[in-house]
């Protein structure tokens, strides 16, 4: 189908829409729980259970969508378990990605997290049978390597053999990162896996369902966290220690769970209209704008092993969408086979006038 009918331009506007929902999300998420952890954040289990606490800002959509539908929960028994074990995955995500920040500064985590491009192409390859180019293993290697730079020459921000708590952390930080990477290019997979496997396309309000579900059983999860670690008690008087002033405190945490639904849901919205694949792209198409943001707004550093990491990220991305392209044009450009029965039928024409 193409853009031009009806169904085609309804896709094109919703995945434009998901589209801007996940470079929200992308952009604002490093920067303000780095943030929150640069002017006195120290609660991870708390900045872990924020990431996913604004899922109940679906419920107005999806009521409003269901005011002419059958009915307002469609998601069938097995659908309803399988989403709640992909919260519970993304739950432990955001806890990665919380512990890595809360140790690294954001350029450093923005370009360690571009390798989750490269986890996401195999995931898919693996799960969904997604099709390699040789670009496509190109893009996977550089972003590969350029990790593994910033992993061996940063040296903990320069951390040095009397400063080994510091140089733990960053190598800590580093570890979940990567960890956070990993399971980031696998939870889209599994989402595009579940659509693959449903009898029918979902609609859009599925898709707000199946994040609602995400959402609560991913903070029931990081909720429990909380209970055991006893951070529920601290949030007040981290709020009053908080450098930047107590209003601004809650300001920053529920501008942080605000974007960060905005990043689920354009992510699973993302992979419904196109794919898993596309998710990783366009976090790897923002590196370039969070690490100079970061840069600007926190006063890091920007060394050699980043900007050589960063060549090897923008080239990877490059490379990518070169083969990407390629293999469109490929696909559109007609076979041997068509071209012989264009002609035949073009001769015959001529032949009868």
């Amino acid at each position: 189908m193409t853009p031009d009918q009806p169904m085609g331009r309804r896709r094109l506007c919703f995945l434009s829409l998901n589209l801007f929902f996940l470079i929200i999300g992308c952009g604002g998420m490093p920067l303000l729980l780095r943030l929150y952890f640069v002017h006195g954040g120290r609660l991870q289990w708390f900045s872990a259970f924020l990431q996913t606490a604004a899922f109940p800002l679906l419920l107005p959509p999806l009521l409003i969508s269901a005011a002419g539908g059958p009915k307002f929960f469609s998601l069938s028994t097995s659908l309803l378990f399988y989403c709640f074990l992909l919260g519970l995955l993304s739950g432990l995500v955001n806890l990665f990605y919380a512990y890595g920040l809360s140790y690294l500064p954001v350029s450093t985590s923005s370009l360690v997290l571009s390798t989750q491009l490269g986890f996401t192409a195999v995931f898919a390859f693996l799960i969904v049978k997604q099709k390699f180019t040789p670009y496509t293993v190109n893009a996977v290697v550089l972003l590969t390597i350029g990790a593994v730079i910033i992993g061996l020459h940063s040296g903990g921000n320069g951390a040095t053999k009397s400063a080994a708590p510091r140089a733990k952390h960053y190598y800590a930080g580093f570890g979940m990162t990567i960890g956070t990477a990993v399971l980031d290019g696998l939870l889209p997979t599994l989402a595009e896996l579940m659509f693959l496997k449903a009898s029918e396309r979902p609609s859009y309000a599925v898709v707000m369902e199946i994040q609602l579900v995400m959402g609560f059983s991913a903070t029931v999860f990081c909720a429990v966290g909380m209970a055991v670690n006893k951070d529920f008690q601290s949030i007040s008087e981290e709020a009053k220690g908080f450098g930047l002033g107590e209003s601004q405190y809650y300001l920053v945490i529920v501008s942080f769970a605000v974007v960060m639904q905005c990043f689920f849901l354009g992510r699973v919205g993302v992979v419904l209209y196109s794919s898993a694949l596309l998710t990783g792209i366009i976090v790897d198409v923002l590196l370039p704008v969070t690490v100079v943001l970061a840069v600007i707004f926190f006063d890091e550093p920007f060394n050699s092993s980043k900007a050589i990491a960063l060549a090897l990220a923008l080239w990877g991305f490059a490379s990518y969408i070169y083969g990407e392209t390629k293999k469109a044009k490929k696909e559109k450009a007609p076979s041997a086979k068509e071209l012989d029965e264009i002609l035949t039928i073009s001769d015959l024409n001529v032949a009868s006038n």
